[in-house]
């Protein structure tokens, strides 16, 4: 299908020049990842970082995702440890987020870290992400590209759906392959997942070597710790057993096939597919015009935990 968007880019060379001169003159770009799309700029540029916040309506105290090429890149900005080290070592670049301590010296904004004296940071896998980050001297403060609280976007459509034509710059690089947000593992002391993604809890203590206590923590110390968020605009209905015969039903596996109104995450009952699945679906269904969703029981295992964490979050009115 033609690209009706006139902000929307193919990735080229020329392209890839273009992203880096709005970059450096402080603007803010729709770019992929792996995970999501996010709203990418320049973490050391006040204005650009301001952008982001003002575009989104993003409250202060949710911190943003710094995004690098590689580790010595970051070395400038936090302070590693051995956990770290052997994390990245088995994950990165990949949907991983790191909450580590920040060094005096930083020149990442405090309005990123929420002014906290922590860095959320991540080392992203998407080719075009990878290509931009790996050819700047700064790293990009990069949250979802979508507006605080609502789904995230895993098209380039649902960028320019989203903001218009307040980006200049949206770049298509197909639809991302994960579709959630990256898991965020504080790493500042005892290691705690602070949110689920598709790199379990289980995997993680497998590298440690040891087991993670859950976190209990309200304090917003990372991004994807608001109660509501990943909402597509609509009441959610979670775990239910009955529909109602006049909302969307989202399912798992493929009890209800070619029912009408019934969606389902995954026929294979595969839980990285329904990850995938998942916000595409939330769109599909907000624009065919249903007034409420509601969701079955969804295994809360492995990429499932993550899958319930968002559509609970989805679900908080």
């Amino acid at each position: 299908m033609k690209n009706s968007y006139s902000n929307i880019f193919s990735f080229n060379k020329k392209i890839q020049k273009k992203v880096i001169n709005n970059l450096n003159n402080g603007a803010v770009v729709g770019l992929p990842t792996e995970t999501v799309y996010g709203l990418g700029g320049n973490a050391y540029s006040k204005k650009a970082v301001q952008k982001i916040f003002r575009y989104k309506g993003r409250p202060a105290s949710n911190p943003l995702i710094v995004h690098y090429c590689d580790s010595n890149k970051a070395i400038k900005d936090v302070k590693i440890n051995e956990n770290f080290k052997k994390l990245y070592k088995r994950f990165c670049p990949g949907p991983i987020t790191f909450i580590l301590k920040r060094k005096n010296n930083s020149k990442i904004r405090s309005i990123v870290c929420a002014r906290l004296n922590t860095v959320a940071v991540r080392f992203p896998k998407h080719r075009i992400i990878r290509s931009i980050l790996c050819q700047i001297d700064y790293p990009l403060a990069m949250p979802s590209a979508n507006k605080s609280s609502s789904v995230s976007p895993v098209k380039a459509k649902d960028v320019a759906e989203e903001f218009k034509k307040k980006l200049k710059i949206i770049i298509n690089g197909g639809v991302c392959k994960i579709g959630i947000e990256s898991t965020v593992i504080d790493l500042t002391s005892a290691p705690k997942i602070l949110r689920p993604g598709v790199i379990s809890k289980k995997s993680i203590e497998k590298i440690l070597g040891l087991k993670m206590k859950n976190n209990k923590k309200k304090k917003i110390t990372s991004p994807g710790m608001m109660k509501k968020h990943y909402s597509p605009g609509i009441p959610i209905i979670i775990n239910q057993k009955k529909y109602d015969g006049k909302s969307a039903f989202i399912y798992f596996g493929s009890k209800h096939k070619n029912k009408k109104n019934f969606y389902t995450l995954s026929k294979n009952a595969n839980l990285n597919q329904a990850a995938s699945n998942l916000y595409k679906i939330f769109r599909k269904i907000k624009k065919k015009g249903y007034k409420k969703i509601q969701i079955g029981k969804i295994p809360n295992k492995e990429t499932g935990i993550a899958i319930n964490d968002r559509i609970k979050r989805a679900s908080k009115s």
